[in-house]
């Protein structure tokens, strides 16, 4: 008998020893349990994509509309900066537009006035030259008479 002969016979003693002690059994449920848990690593990570996926479509919706509602405010903010520039310049108008005629309300007082004084002016001067004149050629009663009517007269004419 060879080595050959004692090398099958201690191979063939050897899975007798391995099937007695149930060694393929346990490898096999072993091997069972490691596939189990790897095909339960599988689902969970499947589980994990899939929220993270529902995660990540809710936020790029939460994004779109932050989007929407932040070009909605700048809209709103142009519409009434606009609004508030048109009646910004209406009420200037209106200022200076009420200036304006004030500034020639008091720009035809001032005229009126002017012209007020002015005539007033030229009756007193006419009142004097014309008293003065009368003065050095009529004398006595019949001036101050000529006199007051012609101050009365010239007034009249004024007013």
């Amino acid at each position: 008998m060879d080595a050959t002969f004692w090398a099958l016979i201690a191979l063939i003693l050897f899975f007798a020893v391995l099937y007695y002690f149930k060694v393929p059994g346990t490898v096999g449920s072993s091997l069972d349990k490691r596939a189990e848990t790897i095909s339960n690593e599988l689902e969970e990570a499947r589980k994990l994509r899939e929220e993270a996926q529902a995660l990540l479509a809710e936020y790029q919706r939460k994004r779109r509309e932050a989007e929407e509602e932040a070009e909605a405010i700048v809209a709103e903010a142009k519409l009434e900066a606009e609004r508030m520039t048109v009646e910004a310049n209406e009420a200037l108008q209106e200022m200076i537009e009420r200036r304006t005629k004030a500034a020639e309300r008091k720009i035809e007082q001032a005229e009126g006035q002017a012209v007020a004084e002015v005539r007033a002016r030229a009756a007193d001067i006419a009142v004097s030259a014309a008293r003065k004149i009368l003065e050095g050629k009529v004398s006595g009663k019949i001036a101050d008479d000529l006199m007051k009517k012609s101050i009365e007269e010239v007034k009249g004419r004024l007013n």
